[in-house]
């Protein structure tokens, strides 16, 4: 009698991390003795989230629709086909034409063959010079081909082509092999390539060519004045843009120093928005305006992994805390569920001092473009950080490196009595509040399409 393996048989051969990564109707997120959860609809009154869940339901479909989801299902080849086919890689550009590879037909002899071939989304066509009684639908949908000769069958279906004949940006059509009750159905992408966004690091590939420096500073003058001293000790040429939400201005005389005022307590992110929408060089090294440079704090050892990997941000470490963490996502119709864990993947090939995870601390180097891309959300101003890598998940490959640190000022408190009046106002801006705690809780349900966390 033929039976599966029992599903707590299973549960031991597809854990990782305390996580079932198995395919499931529907996930759940299972507070443990060590792991709390979260339930995102629990942010919502019972009154308004019938039509939150419409909206946000809308708004994933939309979503959905623009990325081409959900994905057509796998094809197989049928065995003992009598054709040779593409099974995966066919791609041509909207409004292109490609050659189809690998056609050809491995039947059994007869004295008449016919092959018909159909797609949905483009228009097929042959190469070959042939009267239209043996090839006819070309430039259609349907390509009919009759002969009694298999060499010349062959050599028509060798220089058959594609057209993409509509505007898409992404499409996978299925095209169609027929000849009599077989059929072989093999995949055509249509999409076009991603646009390059490359950086001229200069003749002389200096640093100062490759990489800015960016921070947002609120109400604490006294901290960034230090910072910006400790990298002038280490990187005396380097651009440094500093966004600042403070209610007054500060004087800075540094002419590598770009300084971008904002409206008073306009948040954290949209800071962070701001000081990485006005880099121009191919890397942007973040870090906090109470960060210490000092002689490990290495910024062209992180350019040096950027560049040798296929990372997007980099890592490094602040007096030993490298705030590394794994995210797990698991589909599920009423939203997924996220898990977060602390530690690494694994380590990064060519780099024994680096590891791949999926969030890391406030220190890191980061391809402009890619941080560009994924954003950080102006709602969430005050405390935020890892909703910056939950929003990146499925975008940015993140490592992290432990030989790269940088130092932190002391917390001791100030004696200047104005000083100390605006980090007293700062210490109230930095702590969430409950009200805030709910909205971000919200926002994950909503934006990120969660519907639990742990």
């Amino acid at each position: 009698m033929l039976k599966l393996l029992p599903e707590e048989h299973v549960r031991s051969l597809f854990t990782y991390d305390g996580i079932w990564l198995f395919p499931k109707n529907q996930c759940k997120c299972e507070a443990s003795e060590h792991q709390g959860s979260y339930n995102f609809e629990d942010a919502y009154g019972q009154r308004d989230l019938p039509a939150v869940k419409m909206r946000r339901q809308a708004e994933f479909e939309h979503f959905q629709r623009r990325e081409g989801l959900p994905r057509p299902p796998p094809l197989l080849a049928q065995p003992n086909l009598p054709f040779g086919y593409p099974v995966h890689g066919v791609e041509v550009m909207p409004l292109h034409t490609v050659p189809i590879p690998g056609l050809q037909f491995e039947g059994p002899d007869a004295p008449i063959y016919e092959v018909t071939l159909t797609a949905s989304l483009g228009t097929l066509n042959t190469l070959a010079d042939i009267p239209d009684s043996v090839v006819q639908g070309r430039g259609q949908k349907q390509l009919n081909i009759s002969t009694s000769n298999r060499k010349l069958l062959n050599f028509i279906l060798q220089h058959v082509t594609y057209t993409s004949t509509e505007y898409q940006r992404c499409r996978v059509d299925v095209v169609s092999l027929q000849s009599k009750s077989s059929v072989a159905k093999f995949p055509v992408t249509i999409r076009l390539p991603v646009m390059p966004k490359l950086y001229d690091p200069g003749p002389e590939r200096k640093l100062r060519d490759l990489v800015t420096i960016a921070t947002k500073t609120f109400l604490r003058p006294h901290k960034l004045m230090t910072m910006l001293q400790s990298v002038r000790e280490y990187y005396p040429d380097l651009t440094v843009i500093v966004a600042d939400d403070s209610k007054e201005p500060l004087k800075i005389n540094d002419s590598h120093v770009e300084y971008y005022t904002m409206p008073y307590g306009k948040g954290w992110f949209a800071g962070r928005n701001l000081a990485i929408s006005q880099v121009t060089t191919k890397y942007v090294l973040w870090v906090d305006d109470d960060f210490l440079f000092n002689d490990k704090t290495k910024i062209e050892v992180l350019v040096d992994v950027l560049e040798k990997t296929e990372l997007d941000v980099v890592g490094g470490s602040v007096l030993g805390n490298m705030f590394q963490f794994k995210l797990f996502l698991e589909h599920s119709e009423n939203g997924d569920c996220l898990h977060r864990r602390s530690g690494s993947f694994r380590p990064l090939h060519g780099f024994p001092s680096c590891v791949v995870t999926s969030g890391v601390v406030n220190f890191f180097l980061a391809h402009t473009e890619r941080l560009q891309r994924v954003g950080f959300d102006a709602r969430l101003q005050r405390v935020a950080h890892s909703e910056f890598f939950i929003d990146g998940l499925g975008s940015l490959l993140v490592g992290s490196c432990s030989n790269v640190i940088v130092g932190h000022q002391p917390r001791s408190p100030v004696a200047d009595p104005e000083l100390a009046a605006l980090e007293k106002s700062y210490n109230i801006y930095r702590t969430n509040t409950k009200a805030q705690v709910q909205f971000k809780l919200a926002l994950h349900y909503f934006k990120n399409h969660l519907q639990c966390a742990t």
